[in-house]
């Protein structure tokens, strides 16, 4: 089972041996998301599902979403019968990448973990890395998928909502931090949100502080050097993680797995919430 990472040359064995395996493309243009689609056409891992994050990884029905935000988190019901849809079952190794340097597919990583499915990991360097290996590739339209049973089960992961964050803000068992760019946790520049800023006590790390140039993840030993000097002696357990809207603050949770510093919760709604709830504080600077 692999629970955080694979690289392409595993997912290679993994289906030369012919193991359950499901792999979806989650590569997505946050400012032209009419993109997507056209991306998952022209070029894919052969045998791939697209994993669109507007459409099947958020949900805009207010009846149908547990959190606020941009992109808010559909219910876990509701994205175990979209993965079955798919013919995906809990007895799969899942793999999820995207061509964004995984911005993107650590959401649906996430979003597994919170349903119970533990065998799920990012496909370290994304499709590049497939290519770079000579994995096959796909284009065009998908072949009908034979529906599938995906059981919600206990949570792996924490999510927090806004009451939770509010509750413990600028407490000693509460470290918020702020994985957008640092020009927008200051409040110096906001292309999404009506507010700019962050949430007071926040600290910055940029999701892209993990990566190496070819959009892989640092080394265990440099994330959790870089980690200790983010956190700053306070304890890994404490932190909650968050992003404009909840999807690239996932590379940071993943980060610190990888650094051996253990699952950290994950506040969904991210600042897209916070700005947005009347009566919030918020901080620049």
């Amino acid at each position: 089972m692999y629970p955080l990472l694979i690289t392409a040359a595993q997912l290679q064995t993994l289906r030369a041996q012919g193991s359950p395996c499901a792999v979806l493309d989650c590569s997505f243009d946050l400012m032209q998301p009419e993109l997507a689609d056209g991306f998952f056409a022209q070029e894919r891992i052969a045998g791939a599902w697209p994993a669109h994050l507007n459409k099947d990884l958020s949900t805009f029905q207010p009846e149908c979403a547990v959190n606020g935000g941009r992109h808010p988190l559909p219910q876990r019901e509701i994205v175990a019968q979209w993965l079955g849809s798919l013919g995906i079952h809990n007895g799969m190794q899942i793999v999820v990448y995207d061509r964004n340097k995984s911005a993107y597919c650590g959401r649906l990583w996430w979003m597994l973990k919170w349903l119970g499915h533990d065998a799920v990991a990012v496909l370290d360097g994304g499709l590049q890395a497939w290519k770079d290996a000579g994995g096959a590739l796909d284009s065009g339209p998908t072949p009908p998928a034979a529906a599938a049973q995906f059981e919600v089960r206990a949570p792996l992961r924490q999510l927090v909502l806004t009451k939770g964050v509010l509750a413990s803000l600028g407490r000693p068992e509460q470290t918020i931090v702020d994985a957008r760019a640092a020009a927008r946790y200051r409040g110096e520049t906001e292309p999404l949100d009506p507010v700019a800023g962050h949430i007071p006590g926040a600290l910055n790390r940029p999701f892209t502080d993990n990566f190496t140039a070819d959009g892989r993840f640092k080394s265990p030993e440099q994330l959790l050097a870089e980690w200790h000097q983010v956190l700053a002696g306070r304890p890994a357990s404490s932190v909650v993680h968050h992003c404009g809207s909840g999807v690239t603050a996932v590379p940071n949770l993943m980060a610190m797995e990888l650094a051996g510093l253990g699952p950290t919760a994950l506040y969904a709604g991210s600042w897209s919430e916070w700005c947005n709830t009347p009566g919030l504080p918020c901080a620049r600077g």
